[in-house]
């Protein structure tokens, strides 16, 4: 599995409509195109932080991949009004992404 962790700035009073808009994403095939297992999104103060896990080792090729799917494209659109991004250099989500420098996980 391959997890993604997109930080950004939000405010708190936008929750419901980012959540809202990416419920009905996640109600199209796009998410199991991408491979999409699980997305979470949580806030912090102003903070926002978006964990998706994929299937697979590659998530990170298909978020890029997905970036020209009109589905993928309509909804960071409708996303811009609610997300700020954190870094002002920021050009595309990969640009967002946080970078693990830890991981642990129990055996099975």
């Amino acid at each position: 599995m391959f997890s993604t962790l997109i930080v950004a700035r939000m405010d708190p009073a936008h929750s419901l409509p980012v959540a809202d808009l990416f419920g009905r994403f996640d109600g199209t095939e796009m998410p199991y195109l991408m491979g999409t297992r699980r997305r979470e999104l949580f806030r912090f103060h102003n903070l926002y932080f978006h964990l998706q896990d994929f299937a697979g080792e590659n998530g990170e090729h298909v978020v890029e991949d997905a970036k020209t799917d009109p589905r993928f494209i309509q909804v960071s659109a409708d996303l811009r009004p609610y997300i700020e991004p954190f870094a002002p250099d920021w050009r595309s989500p990969k640009d967002a992404m946080a970078e693990r420098f830890y991981h642990w996980e129990a055996s099975s």
